[in-house]
This record gives structure tokens, C-alpha cells and sequence, in this order.
């Protein structure tokens, strides 16, 4: 039982993040205000986040202090790579679908692999296989997110499914500009968000509490949000909360999003490695895809299926190839002896 845990709880974890798209979609097409959404997710978010991290951290990164200058990098990094980031995949999820949002997603490993080599933090060797396969996901990559942006396809009737009526719904659909905005915005978040990964990891080097580190993001993030909502929306009955589906959204995505998925990907990193929960992010397009259909209504297109199949290619050929490149890392650091040794039983397994 110890060995599936792992499984089990990237399962939850794909499981989370495609209730998260489809709750978001579902109280967007109900009209919810997307920045005010945004901002409730994130203060409930914080209130989860920062007690937790001042109780598990207490003891662990006692030595660790957050300067004036660190705290106004995370705040500046919060910003770009959590406030902006979510805020323009909520716009964007307005004007496309969540098939397509839980499709863009996957190309998050290609475009962080592509800034870190501009960064020169990742090497690329042209000459050997790894090298030119991360190189080709790069463009397998561009190839999948136009083809979610540009081509639609015809629909593929799977079943008949619930169709929301609502003039707002149906405009989504209609609108091909709106499609290709939505989907460019949606692109674009991944960048930003890949670029954030990328700059996250040196701020770390000066501030390793990385739960402290999350919540001080979270919390950062919560006042950015409640100043953009506060500026584009003024009506206080977008504000007010009932007892119905924008409620379970808000809450879902605070606590569960927001504190669950962080404890269950730090656990299955430290016992599979950093590799292991991006294995499953295509499990997310599945479900959202599924639930998409038969409880949202939308239509499943071609053009999402061919694209998210591109883009399912492109993040296991950047897993591959990293793979291949920590295999060849680990048998170069090893003794000559032992190296020999494992050449010796590598050819004696292709002989039999």
C-alpha cells in the first residue's frame, strides 16, 4: 500500500486542479466577476497558508530572517507569477473553455525549460539525443498552442450533452476573436508563470523557508488582488457572497488549491522526485475535458483534442529527455570501477 500513495495522491492532486477549472468556468458563466473571484481565492488562500507555515516552520528554519530587500523581491515576484498569472487565466477561461485552459497547462515544463536556457540556467547539449528532443517539445510546444488557437474543428459528438442557453454562454462560442484573445492570454500566463518558476528558484537560494516563502506570496498576492478588483469593479453586489456556487468555488480553490495540492506535491516530490507529478499533468485535460462535456455543456472540438494531444507529446518529451540527462549525470559522477560495472550489465541485458 506504501508504494501507491504516490499514485494516489497525484490522482487527488489532478483531481483538485480540474475542479478547480471547471468551478471557476461554472461561476464565470454565472456571471461572477473574474478579479473578485480572484481576490476571495487568494485571501482565503493566505488564511490557510500563514498560520500553517508559522506552525510547521517554527522549529525547522529557525535561522532563516526575511530582510526588507527579500521581502519586496517576493512581493514583485508574487505579483507577476501569482496575482497576474491567475487573473489573466480567469479572463482568459471567460472567453475560451476549460478543455482548453487544462490543455494550455502542459506546456508549462516546455516554455520553463525554454527561459531557463535563456537565463543559462539549463544547458542544452545540440549533439546529443536529450538535447535535440527538448529542443524539438520547444517547438512541439508552439505547434500545440496554435493549433488550440487558430483551429477549432468540428465538434465531436461524443453524447448529448446539457447545453447552457444563457445569450453569455453561447457568445463564448461564437466569437472566433474572442477564442484566439482568450487563448493568447491564456499562453501568455503560462510564460509569465514559467518565467516566475524560473526567477522563484533564486530567490529561494536567500529565503529557504519555502512555506513561508508561499504564504508570504499568497498574502502578497491577496492585497494585489483586492486593489485590482476594488479598481475594476464597484458594484457591491459582485461582491457579496451567498450560500451557492460561487461560495463552494471561492472555498474550494482557497483551501484545497491553495493549502492541499502544495503539502501532497511537496510529499510525492521528496518521496518520487521532482520529475514524478508532472507525469500526471495530462490527467488534469482528461477530467477537465470529461467534465466539460457533461457538466458544463461545452462542445468538444477538434482542434482541442489535436492540440492537447501536441502539447501531452511536448511535456513527456522534456520529461524524457531530463530524464535521460540525470541518468547520464548520475553514471558520470560514479567511480571508474562502478561505471564499468554498470556498462558491463547494460550490455549483458541487450545480449539476452
Amino acid at each position: 500500500m506504501g508504494e501507491l500513495k504516490p499514485y494516489l495522491a497525484m490522482f487527488v492532486v489532478q483531481l483538485i486542479y480540474s475542479g478547480l477549472t471547471l468551478l471557476s468556468k461554472a461561476v464565470f458563466n454565472r456571471g461572477m466577476n473574474t478579479f473578485v473571484f480572484i481576490f476571495y481565492r487568494q485571501l482565503i488562500g493566505a488564511l490557510v497558508l500563514v498560520p500553517l507555515a508559522f506552525i510547521l516552520e517554527k522549529k525547522t528554519v529557525v535561522s532563516v530572517s526575511l530582510s526588507f530587500s527579500t521581502f519586496c523581491k517576493i512581493f514583485v515576484s508574487s505579483f507577476f507569477g501569482v496575482t497576474l498569472t491567475i487573473n489573466m487565466q480567469a479572463i482568459a477561461l471567460v472567453y475560451t473553455s476549460a478543455t482548453l485552459a487544462a490543455a494550455i497547462v502542459n506546456s508549462l515544463p516546455a516554455s520553463t525549460f525554454f527561459f531557463a536556457v535563456l537565463l543559462r540556467m539549463e544547458k542544452v547539449h545540440i549533439r546529443t539525443k536529450s538535447g535535440v528532443t527538448k529542443i524539438a517539445s520547444v517547438f512541439m510546444c508552439l505547434v500545440g498552442v496554435a493549433t488550440l488557437a487558430f483551429y477549432k474543428g468540428p465538434q465531436l459528438r461524443i453524447a448529448h450533452y446539457y447545453n447552457d442557453k444563457s445569450p453569455h454562454h453561447e457568445d463564448h462560442f461564437s466569437s472566433s476573436k474572442r477564442w484566439v484573445l482568450g487563448s493568447v492570454v491564456l499562453f501568455m500566463s503560462v510564460i509569465i508563470w514559467s518565467i516566475w518558476l524560473v526567477i522563484q528558484a533564486q530567490i529561494l537560494k536567500s529565503y529557504p523557508a519555502k512555506l513561508k516563502f508561499t504564504s508570504l506570496q499568497c498574502l502578497s498576492s491577496s492585497i494585489q488582488s483586492f486593489c485590482i478588483a476594488i479598481a475594476f469593479e464597484r458594484d457591491i453586489e459582485q461582491w457579496k457572497l451567498g450560500w451557492d456556487m460561487k461560495l463552494l468555488a471561492v472555498v474550494y480553490c482557497g483551501t484545497l488549491v491553495t493549502g492541499l495540492i502544495y503539502y501532497l506535491q511537496a510529499w510525492a516530490i521528496q518521496k518520487r522526485g521532482p520529475v514524478f507529478p508532472a507525469m500526471w499533468n495530462p490527467l488534469s485535460f482528461v477530467i477537465s475535458t470529461t467534465g466539460s462535456i457533461f457538466l458544463l455543456g461545452e462542445p468538444l472540438l477538434l482542434g482541442s483534442v489535436l492540440g492537447g494531444i501536441v502539447l501531452i507529446i511536448s511535456l513527456y518529451s522534456v520529461l524524457w529527455a531530463k530524464s535521460k540527462e540525470e541518468m547520464s549525470h548520475h553514471q558520470n559522477s560514479l567511480p571508474i570501477e562502478e561505471r564499468a560495472e554498470v556498462k558491463t550489465e547494460a550490455s549483458s541485458v541487450e545480449q539476452q
